[in-house]
């Protein structure tokens, strides 16, 4: 029997290609250099896409494979995958949560402390000798703070009970309270942010979150407040974030996803008062080994007639 053929968006790591080579004929678009003519070529062969979470699966994409049955993101995020075409196409979708959580909430924290320590600078303070002249400059602490979750998902909730550790205090704002939850919650998300010393941001992305963390959210998080985000680019908008920045409305931020990433808008490069990092949150080798692994889980249940193991639709 031959093999079931994929069409790749972007590399995974080593150790998943050798397993999908091996399990699949698979057709890496990205090292095509004519895009569209390489799908054409393929299209009427294509069973299955396997995808990451940034790269996503458009409707007209899906369109062109018409043997298509499944899309399996590598990333929790489906908000880059049509969702509503593939549901009425018939066409399942997987991806990989509850593997990255514990990763993302981490950086979240790190970032946090990161930021209001000043970490990065005290490396560099230390790096240039200036230590030898004088004792850097004083900084915020992070133990005992307000601390505003934007998005009480599973990432919200983990970030949630690691800040409770430093015995912070907790509220969160999402689509509607939880009853398994004993943070409060609030419902107005500048009213969130007024109240916060931090506000930490875990939203889904997609047309509903698309710019929630605005201009007025800026204003009531305040000088004195910073903004931490680790769920997706487009949750904030961009050009509000860039001027409370740079005006000082707000102390700091610290960043791991960014609009149009990885061509970040260049004034992000000349703040001294933001982290930027790579859209790393998940970047450990044990959560990429399980994320490669649910994408491949996936793809074989599906091959073989199980049920799939974390589907989307």
């Amino acid at each position: 029997m031959s093999k079931p053929e994929i069409l790749m968006m972007g590399a995974y790591p080593q150790w998943d290609m050798d397993d999908l080579v091996s399990a699949y004929h698979v057709h890496m678009v990205w090292l095509a250099e004519d895009r569209d003519s390489f799908i054409a070529s393929h299209a009427g062969d294509v069973r299955a896409i396997a995808t990451r979470g940034e790269l996503g699966a458009s409707a007209d994409l899906m369109r062109k494979l018409p043997k298509l049955e499944i899309v399996s993101c590598y990333g929790v995020g489906t908000d880059a995958i049509d969702l509503a075409h593939a549901r009425a196409s018939g066409i399942r979708v997987t991806n990989t949560p509850d593997v990255l959580t514990g990763d993302v909430a981490d950086i979240g924290i790190g970032l946090a402390l990161a930021l209001c320590r000043q970490i990065p600078d005290g490396h560099a303070y230390v790096q240039s000798g200036q230590w030898a002249n004088a004792n850097m400059g004083l900084v915020t602490r992070f133990f005992g703070k307000k601390i505003g979750i934007a998005g009480m998902g599973r990432v919200g909730v983990a970030t949630a009970r690691r800040a409770a550790a430093f015995d912070c205090e907790i509220r969160y704002f999402d689509t509607a309270a939880r009853d398994d939850l004993a943070w409060d919650f609030e419902p107005d998300l500048a009213a969130l942010a007024e109240w916060a010393d931090f506000l930490i941001v875990t939203l889904a992305g997609g047309a509903a979150t698309y710019g929630i963390v605005d201009a007025d959210v800026f204003k009531a998080l305040g000088r004195d407040g910073f903004l931490i985000n680790i769920s997706r680019g487009t949750t904030v908008d961009e050009a509000a974030l860039l001027d409370a920045l740079e005006s000082r409305k707000i102390k700091g931020a610290a960043l791991d996803v960014f609009h149009s990433e990885p061509n970040i808008d260049p004034r992000f490069l000349t703040l001294d008062n933001v982290i930027l990092q790579p859209h790393h949150a998940s970047g450990t080798v044990e959560t990429r080994k399980a994320m490669g692994q649910l994408v491949r889980d996936n793809l074989a249940a599906h091959f073989a007639g199980r049920a799939l193991v974390t589907p989307v639709i």
